[in-house]
Formats: structure tokens, C-alpha cells, sequence
């Protein structure tokens, strides 16, 4: 009997969705080994039933009481065969604890090149798809020879980091020495200028295996711009596709051979520029797509994607992609507004269209919404609809 693979998922408990990761790891024959910072007895059942062991620590923060963790599993269970959390916010953790315990997956030489969109531009470049040019903040001279360089509007972010999070749009010399006095941006996180693209987002996700293979795909649609939903407090919506175009998939899969990932999630984000339709690379992440993205696809596809994922680690097993047979889109609202209609009436009308109705972790509702509404249809048409009414204003 083959040895069961030892998986340690970190942070098991949040976001909500890890729940399912867990358990279709544990389904498809994984050892589940947890470690988080809520007490064991305020676990959800399922995630309990995941688990084979749960280690309690009080920081996540604390990277010596993770050691102890994986130590302590190590002893117990033997070698750790993966340690992940499936979250960009750990990503820098992930990569210290698999350098330390010499487990498999991205180590600390790389993981500067996923987590610093300054970095992700010369891979971009590699691959041949066109990239947002861009300036690391040394100083504001050398910033204002790079706007001279690409013109108003720049947009300015953190060069780590996940969200829109501290992203400004700057249109002028003053607006730019306010955000500057406001964000100290060379302090204590660099930040990057950017030239602004004027588009919408079409991102690439999937599931990539240990071949390099791309074993399943999609493609999300926003109309949005995610800095201004963050910084104007405005809601959310995007809308998950049936079928990636292919010039989505050609650029997608330029870029996962330039990073050369493997056996792992991705998501892409590309814009589309409105002005020739062009696109151009903005970011990857190798993780899952937040903000329900999995469930969409799931929905989009009929498929189980949380249970693909984890046969592919696991099992290294594969099933054929099944074709997209649904739109589905995701509108949120937030609390500080006033909408024409009232949840009752959105269910009295598209109840039958609706997957999901729930409140967001405050800590992802700046960006996510307050609540959100998730459902689909056989038309974009009609999924653009259900959006308008979700979100229309009083």
C-alpha cells in the first residue's frame, strides 16, 4: 500500500473556500494536516472531518510557531510532501517553509518573481505577450521622467501585493505629491508607476500539471476597473465565461511556459484595451481565482474544480475538461448604498437563476462587496441583466 501524501494546508479555516480544498484532498486519499489560529472546537464539522491532525498556533505572523508545526508533523507523519495555503498572502511563507523542510513547490530563489509585479514584467517580456510598462519608485525625478516617457493618467500601487489595495489613478503633477505625502511610497513597501491602460480584465485560470500541461482553463470577464470599485467604494461584478477566446489562451499559456509552474492553480490577468483590443499582461498569480471565481466555474462548466485540483495533486489524475455551458456572474452591493430593489423582489424575480446569495469577510468587502449575489445563465444578455437590477440604485 502506497504511502498516503502528507498535505499541510495553512490557514485551513479562512477563506471560507479552503474548506473545500480540504476536503477533496482528504476524498482523494490525502493526509490533511492543519495549522491556524482559531481554536479546534470553533472549527466548521467538515473541516474537522478533513483534518487528520490540527495544530493550534497563536500568530500566524510567528514563523517559529510554524516551524514547530511542520516539526511536529514531520516527527508524527514523516516527510511533508506539500505545504500550501492556497492564498496570496502567504505566499512569501509558503515558499520559506518548503525552502526549510525541502518540500515540493515554488521555493524562496522564486517566489519574488510571483509576488512582485515588477518582477512578473521581464517574464512577461519572455513570453512575448505585451506588459504594462512600468517604473520602480527611486525618486520622484526619475518617476517624472517616466510619465514624461508614457503621459497622465499613471497609476501607482504597491509592487507586492494582491487587490487593489493603496492603487491610485494619477492624472496630474498635484495628485501625484499627494499620494506621495499620503502613501509614502518608498517606505515601508516599495511601490511602482505604471502607465494606465484604458480597458477591461480578461483573465486565464486553470489547473496546470506536472508536465506543464494546461488541463483545464476559463476565463473571467470585468468591465470594471477594480481600483476605482476600491477606492470610490462602488460594487463589484464580473462574469465568468463559457469559452476562452484564443487570443486569451495563446497569451495565457506564453506566460505560464516563460514562469515554467507546475502541478499547480493559476490565475492571469490580462487587459483588453478598449482602443484595438490588444491585450496586455498585467499579473499572475499561481492560486486559485478569489472572490467566488471557483464556485463560478464550477457553475460555468458543471464541473467540480475543488475536486480536480485535488486528483491532480494527489492522484496526479486527470479528467477531460467538459465544455462550458453557462454564464455566470457575480454582483455585489454594499452596505453605505440605497438599491431600488430589495432582496425579496431580486429573489421574486430571478430566484431560479440565483447559485448563491451571502455576506463577505469584511476583511475582502472593500473590493468583494458587502454581500453578493451569484447566478447564471444561457446569455450573456441575460447574466448583464440580472446585474443591472441587482445593482441598480434608488
Amino acid at each position: 500500500m502506497s504511502k498516503a501524501l502528507n498535505f499541510v494546508f495553512f490557514s485551513p479555516h479562512f477563506p471560507g473556500n479552503s474548506m473545500e480544498f480540504c476536503f477533496y484532498l482528504r476524498e482523494a486519499g490525502a493526509r490533511v494536516l492543519g495549522i491556524g489560529d482559531v481554536a479546534y472546537e470553533l472549527l466548521d464539522e467538515k473541516l474537522k472531518n478533513c483534518l487528520t491532525e490540527y495544530y493550534r498556533i497563536t500568530d500566524m505572523e510567528d514563523y517559529d510557531q510554524i516551524v514547530r508545526a511542520v516539526g511536529y508533523f514531520t516527527h508524527i507523519y514523516g516527510k511533508i510532501d506539500r505545504f500550501e495555503s492556497l492564498n496570496e498572502y502567504w505566499l512569501e511563507t509558503e515558499a520559506r517553509i518548503r525552502t526549510d523542510f525541502n518540500i515540493y513547490g515554488t521555493k524562496t530563489d522564486f517566489i519574488d518573481n510571483l509576488k512582485h509585479k515588477s518582477k512578473m514584467k521581464d517574464f512577461f517580456r519572455k513570453s512575448g505577450v505585451n506588459t504594462v510598462r512600468c517604473h520602480t519608485w527611486k525618486s520622484r525625478e526619475k518617476v517624472m521622467e517616466f510619465i514624461q516617457e508614457v503621459g497622465y493618467p499613471v497609476v501607482i500601487k504597491p509592487d507586492s501585493g494582491s487587490g487593489a489595495s493603496s492603487t491610485y489613478k494619477i492624472h496630474n503633477e498635484a495628485e501625484l505629491d499627494a499620494v506621495v505625502a499620503s502613501a509614502t511610497v518608498h517606505q515601508p513597501v516599495p511601490y511602482i508607476v505604471e502607465e494606465f491602460v484604458d480597458g477591461i480584465i480578461l483573465t486565464y485560470d486553470g489547473l496546470v500539471d506536472k508536465s506543464g500541461t494546461v488541463v483545464f482553463e476559463n476565463s473571467h470577464r470585468f468591465e470594471q476597473s477594480i481600483m476605482k470599485v476600491v477606492n470610490t467604494d462602488d460594487n463589484l461584478y464580473y462574469i465568468c465565461l463559457p469559452s476562452v477566446a484564443e487570443k486569451v489562451r495563446e497569451a495565457g499559456r506564453s506566460i505560464l511556459r516563460a514562469f515554467d509552474v507546475r502541478d499547480l492553480f493559476f490565475h492571469i490577468e490580462l487587459f483588453e484595451r478598449r482602443r484595438d483590443a490588444q491585450l496586455v499582461a498585467l499579473e499572475v498569480n499561481m492560486r486559485p481565482p478569489g472572490a467566488w471565481m471557483t464556485d463560478a466555474i464550477n457553475y460555468t462548466y458543471d464541473t467540480n474544480i475543488y475536486r480536480r485540483w485535488a486528483d491532480m495533486v494527489v492522484l496526479d489524475r486527470v479528467e477531460e475538461q467538459t465544455p462550458g455551458k453557462y454564464f455566470t456572474g457575480y454582483a455585489a452591493r454594499k452596505d453605505h448604498k440605497t438599491y431600488l430593489h430589495a432582496h425579496e423582489e431580486i429573489m421574486d424575480r430571478y430566484g431560479t437563476a440565483i447559485l448563491n446569495f451571502n455576506r463577505i469577510e469584511e476583511v475582502f468587502s472593500r473590493a468583494m462587496g458587502n454581500e453578493a449575489y451569484q447566478f447564471r445563465a444561457e446569455t450573456y444578455e441575460q447574466v448583464k441583466e440580472i446585474i443591472n437590477y441587482i445593482q441598480q440604485t434608488a
